[in-house]
Parts: C-alpha cells; structure tokens; sequence
C-alpha cells in the first residue's frame, strides 16, 4: 500500500561554511545556528491580573567553528584585525549538503566578526589531530 514520497533527514556531516563569498571547506563541527525572542511582561492598571506577554529583542547565538589547524592563517588573521580595534564585519553562509554534494539549505548570516578563537590543545600521549575553535557574533541569521 503506497504511503507516498519518502523523505529522508539530511546528515549533518556534510557541510560548506562561507564567508564573504570564500568557501572555507573542512571544518570539522559547527555550532549555533539558533534564535531566541524573550517575552516581555506588561501590564496596564485597567487590565486583568494577568499581564500580557509581548515580543522582545531577538537574540542570536555565536557561530562556533571546529577545524584542524593548519598553515591557512586567514581566520586568525581576521580575528587579529578585531583585536587589534579594525573590526572587519563579514557575511557568510553555513551550507548543508546532501549524499550527492548538492546544496539543499543555507544558513546565512549578516554582520559577522570574530569574538574569540581557541587554539588546540596538545598532549604527547594522544594522537588526535590539533583543533583550532572560532565564534563568530553576528547580527542576524536567515534560513534560505
């Protein structure tokens, strides 16, 4: 008995992140694509005891990026910029790709600039590769 099309979840292992257009391939986790709206209570003298819930300021989370360091010193080079006071804002996209490599969402996000970055930590004993973390704050996220 036919039930209809089939529609398999993507998998989040397969992903593109973008800034400014330069596709910043191989990273190995990334985080934060979510907003939050907080409500706001209010009441005026003549209303009931309750107290009507109005939006309030949307907020968003850091972006957080995970990759192996390597040679490719442009990130740290834009977070350098911010902490040396010449903050450089960027868009950029994070791209959800299928089994096949075809783009199928896009997260992008307006205004963006590096707030922190985290080198790897090392140990002699192990033999995981060395990560490299930078969040990124934005101004706004769209779902395309």
């Amino acid at each position: 008995m036919p039930v209809g099309d089939r529609k398999d979840p993507y998998r989040g292992y397969n992903f593109l992140v973008e800034i400014d257009g330069i596709t910043r391939a191989g990273f190995r986790e990334c985080s934060g694509l979510d907003s939050s709206q907080d409500p706001i209570d209010y009441r005026e003298g003549t209303d009931a005891l309750t107290a009507r819930k109005l939006p309030g300021l949307i907020k968003f989370s850091n972006i957080s990026l995970k990759r192996g360091i390597t040679d490719d010193a442009e990130l740290w080079e834009w977070r350098k910029k911010a902490m040396d006071g010449k903050v450089e804002r960027k868009n950029g996209s994070i791209v959800l790709l299928d089994d096949t490599g075809e783009e199928k969402l896009r997260w992008n996000f307006r205004e963006g600039w590096p707030t922190k970055w985290t080198g790897p930590s090392f140990n002699a004993t192990g033999n995981e590769v060395a990560i490299e973390t930078l969040d990124i704050v934005h101004e706004g996220l769209e779902k395309a």
